[in-house]
């Protein structure tokens, strides 16, 4: 039989002209540099040690928090978050377009047969024709199997693989679409959670205040029926002790609101075995960042990532642009056999093959092809404005978050001092009230204050942890090597670097 020999010229000539296509149009790429200070402003650094503290992108978050409950909590979202399992199916829909893509560089080789019988009208007609069976009726008879290969396009100037690039780099940019959705959804859930607690202190608070109030109004009840005391200052504290009430109603409403948001973050309801939570402020490592802090660390962002795949996404379509204005050569091949009795179908004399090359020519689009290139220009041209602007928005979320970082420490130290003096001021006031030295307004003013400044301690601390988180966010951290999300695509690295 011939049927090997031609098949493996046919592959031969085939290979050939794969290695004749290895070229593409794709313009070289060059990374945008934005006109960005090359790192942040030397805040002050005083505090915590910076000296062994690691980078925040090559710290994954289970190292970063420290929580037991935080952890759990976020364990569960990264399982059961619904905008995370949308982010999945993303890239596996990415990756098969980039399969669909991908498979044009290669010939799709089909294999099948037929077998044809025919009757003819007159059989008289047919009674010496080739193949006839002359029973009665007399009847056509003709079979065929082969394989072979359809429209196949020699890319000799890179226009599919211009394309298929393109695919991997949209493919590579929804992977990082996913981690920064991944980190998103870690620090919304870290962010909740710290308002949780902060909340909680709140209600707490409101609790012991209200408590301690009831008893003053008690006492404030009892000197006025024995005359030591007079119906103004009971109505002041009754005031009092309905204001602290309206305070732990209002904090209450806070603490189910978190709960609600945790609940749609995590994506089902808070489980009642969670571990002991920390208090406030130990729930991550406080680390510091040392001053000068160099921007290349932005480089780790998964959104400044995923903008520069769609800006290589979009020079590759200039490749693919640029080919459409060369000739297309497309194959159409087939190697069989084929013969009008069965027992001589699998015999050298039976043996059929067929090569049909076209060549297409662009001679008149009427502009089509300038059209497409300019348009893929201008889109690039776009891409790279947008990943500027990521990098630009990037740089100022650090160092909005680096700027707060510093006056967080600064005001809880002074917050923590007022604290401190509003409580002895408060002491003094009730002390110099029950001797009966001064009136109970300066006790009421007192507390007052008292009360504000616990409530102010606590919202500056619930800011100070939430920045930190912020800080941990902008600066890529969050992701880890055992959070799973889909591989890119086989054969694609993260590519044109430079």
């Amino acid at each position: 039989m011939t049927v090997l020999p031609t098949l493996r010229r046919a592959g031969a000539a085939t290979l050939a002209a794969m290695l004749l296509a290895g070229c593409t149009m794709i313009p070289h790429y060059k990374r945008p540099t934005p006109p960005l200070a090359q790192a942040w402003p030397a805040y002050a650094t005083t505090g915590d040690a910076v000296a062994e503290n690691p980078l925040a992108a090559n710290l994954g978050w289970e190292e970063f928090f420290t929580d037991p409950r935080l952890k759990a909590l976020i364990a569960i979202a990264i399982r059961q978050n619904r905008d995370l399992r949308e982010a999945a199916a993303d890239i596996r829909r990415a990756q098969g377009q980039f399969d669909i893509q991908h498979a044009s560089l290669f010939p799709a080789i089909s294999g099948g047969g037929e077998a044809m019988f025919q009757g003819p009208s007159d059989a008289a007609g047919l009674s010496f024709a080739p193949g006839l069976d002359t029973g009665s009726p007399p009847m056509f008879k003709y079979y065929q199997m082969g394989i072979g290969v359809s429209s196949y396009e020699i890319d000799l100037f890179g226009r599919i693989r211009s394309m298929s690039r393109e695919a991997a780099e949209h493919a590579l940019m929804q992977r990082e679409n996913a981690r920064a959705m991944l980190i998103s959804i870690i620090s919304q859930v870290a962010t909740a959670y710290i308002s949780w607690l902060g909340d909680q202190a709140s209600l707490r608070l409101s609790d012991e205040t209200m408590a301690s109030q009831e008893a003053t109004l008690e006492m404030v009840r009892a000197r006025f029926a024995h005359g030591e005391t007079d119906q103004m200052t009971v109505r002041q504290n009754e005031t009092q002790v309905a204001q602290s009430g309206a305070f732990r109603d209002e904090s209450r409403r806070h603490v189910r609101q978190d709960e609600n948001l945790l609940t749609m973050l995590i994506g089902q309801p808070i489980p009642d075995n969670l571990p002991p939570a920390h208090p406030l402020g130990q729930q991550t490592i406080m680390q510091d960042l040392p001053p000068g802090l160099p921007a290349e660390v932005l480089e780790h962002r998964p959104d400044i990532m995923a903008a520069e795949h769609d800006l290589m996404a979009a020079n590759a379509d200039i490749g693919a642009a640029k080919a459409a204005f060369y000739p297309r050569i497309t194959l159409t091949a087939s190697d069989g056999i084929s013969s009008l009795q069965p027992h001589k179908l699998f015999t050298s004399a039976a043996t059929t093959w067929g090569v049909s090359p076209q060549l297409q020519v662009p001679l008149l689009n009427w502009g089509q092809n300038s059209g497409n290139l300019k348009a893929s220009r201008a889109m690039r041209a776009s891409k790279a404005a947008a990943y500027e602007k990521a990098v630009q928005s990037a740089f100022r979320e650090v160092a909005d978050a680096l700027a707060a970082r510093d006056t967080y420490r600064d005001e809880t130290a002074q917050m923590d001092r007022y604290v401190s003096t509003s409580a002895d001021a408060y002491n003094l006031a009730m002390m110099r009230y029950r001797a009966g030295t001064d009136s109970y307004l300066t006790s009421l003013v007192s507390q007052r204050t008292l009360l504000q400044a616990q409530q102010w301690q606590i919202s500056i601390a619930v800011s100070r942890y939430q920045n930190l988180v912020t800080l941990y966010r902008a600066l890529g951290g969050g992701w880890t090597a055992h959070t799973p999300v889909p591989k890119p695509p086989k054969g694609q690295q993260v590519a044109g670097k430079g």
